[in-house]
């Protein structure tokens, strides 16, 4: 009886992991790591040169975590370095900066380049992704606003934060949240829990959402060429209406994208004869 209980209590066998960052250069990604693991920010640059590795420990609810962290270079020079170590990795630090659009914008090449060397066979579903949407204490600097990165992430099940390396800002939250979801993806044999992410719009909102972000004036917001009717104005914007309606999208954006829709439907019937 005694030694079954005693073996109750025995410890679970800790758990090994391999993290690896994404990202630009001078997006933060080493800050990022200093200020979790060294609590402390450093503020001069200093360059990645093609892999910094360091490893921790954390402890997740009843778990032991070893974490091995691979700091990538963001710079294109150093890609023959860093292509050999995208492999058996289990989470992603995908970093940008919220006052550096074309950051934000190169996240799509950084998940291809990470495609492109697994091989045609690998899925990123055995991947947890934390996007960190770094230096939010930029203020007025700010050129990607939260709805637009969240909304990035989590049309692709991608956990998403607000953090900031300098201030300190979201980065425990993130990484406890980021270890967690590792946890459950090793425990699920290798893949998202399902309904993980919690996704509550589609990739048709989503998209949606992004083309009227980018849409150049009111005929293009609403999907038209100039010169069209009333009433295939009165048909694109009942669509998008439904579409992206604030009572049935849950989508980061889609109220002001709603209401762009609706100015753009007002503008132009007052022009139309």
């Amino acid at each position: 009886m005694e030694a079954t209980a005693a073996k109750r209590k025995e410890p679970r066998k800790a758990l090994r992991v391999k993290v690896i960052s994404m990202g630009n250069a001078e997006v933060g990604k080493s800050c990022i790591i200093k200020r979790y693991c060294e609590k402390r920010f450093v503020p001069k640059y200093l360059a990645t040169i093609g892999i910094d590795y360091g490893v921790t420990k954390v402890q997740i609810r009843d778990r032991e975590i070893k974490v091995n962290i691979f700091d990538m270079a963001g710079h294109p020079f150093f890609y023959e370095v860093r292509n050999e170590f995208y492999k058996d990795t289990q989470g992603v630090l995908l970093v940008y900066d919220v006052g550096s659009k074309e950051s934000f914008e190169a996240l799509d090449s950084w998940l291809a380049e990470m495609r492109r060397e697994l091989g045609p066979h690998a899925s990123l579903d055995s991947v947890v992704f934390a996007v960190c949407a770094n230096k939010v204490d930029a203020g007025k600097l700010r050129v990607v606003d939260e709805s637009e990165g969240r909304l990035w992430a989590e049309s692709r099940g991608f956990l998403y934060w607000e953090t900031s390396a300098q201030s300190g800002e979201g980065i425990q939250e993130m990484f406890q949240n980021f270890y967690s979801a590792i946890v459950e993806l090793c425990e699920n044999g290798g893949k998202r829990p399902p309904g993980g992410s919690g996704l509550s719009f589609t990739r048709e909102q989503a998209d949606a959402i992004r083309r009227i972000r980018g849409s150049k004036d009111s005929w293009d917001m609403l999907g038209l060429k100039p010169g069209a009717s009333r009433e295939e104005v009165t048909r694109a914007y009942r669509r998008l209406a439904v579409l992206l309606h604030p009572d049935k999208c849950l989508a980061p954006g889609s109220e002001d994208a709603f209401k762009a829709v609706v100015n753009a439907r007002t503008a132009l019937l007052k022009n139309i004869k």
